[in-house]
């Protein structure tokens, strides 16, 4: 099983077995499978290219639940600058494709958010890993 890397103790990277266009399709479908919605795919390299600019394959992928997602913001609506939760597929120098995402646990204190929440999160962070863990197999 692939194992989750915490860079800085907020973000967390996933080294995939796959190429990038498989990860990402993998991801996606994972992420619809289990119930949530792709909100918005943004591709940073497509951007690039538009400015005459050049970027290794990076795409964000912006998902969740409302139902997840809203409580957090009735405890704190700025929680909603976090959400919904995103995880970025990219290509290193070395052609090795990473799923990278902030630690969901993060918003807690960012937010001063309530026990409730914290235990909502908690749950959220899981599911998450399992997510990227699953896309990089």
């Amino acid at each position: 099983m692939t194992t989750a890397d915490r860079t800085d103790g907020s973000v967390i990277s996933v080294a995939s077995n796959s190429g990038f266009a498989a990860t990402l399709d993998k991801l996606v479908a994972l992420i619809e499978a289990n119930g949530l919605r792709v909100f918005a795919r943004i591709d940073h390299a497509a951007n690039a290219t538009e400015v005459g600019m050049t970027l290794r394959p990076t795409t964000l992928v912006i998902f969740g639940n409302p139902k997840g997602g809203t409580p957090l913001m009735q405890d704190r609506q700025t929680a909603g600058l976090d959400l919904p939760l995103r995880i970025l597929v990219w290509q290193d120098e070395v052609a090795k494709v990473w799923l990278t995402w902030g630690d969901p646990q993060e918003l807690i204190a960012r937010h001063h958010l309530s026990d409730a929440s914290a235990s909502v999160l908690d749950t959220i962070a899981k599911g998450v890993i399992k997510l990227a863990q699953a896309a990089a197999q």
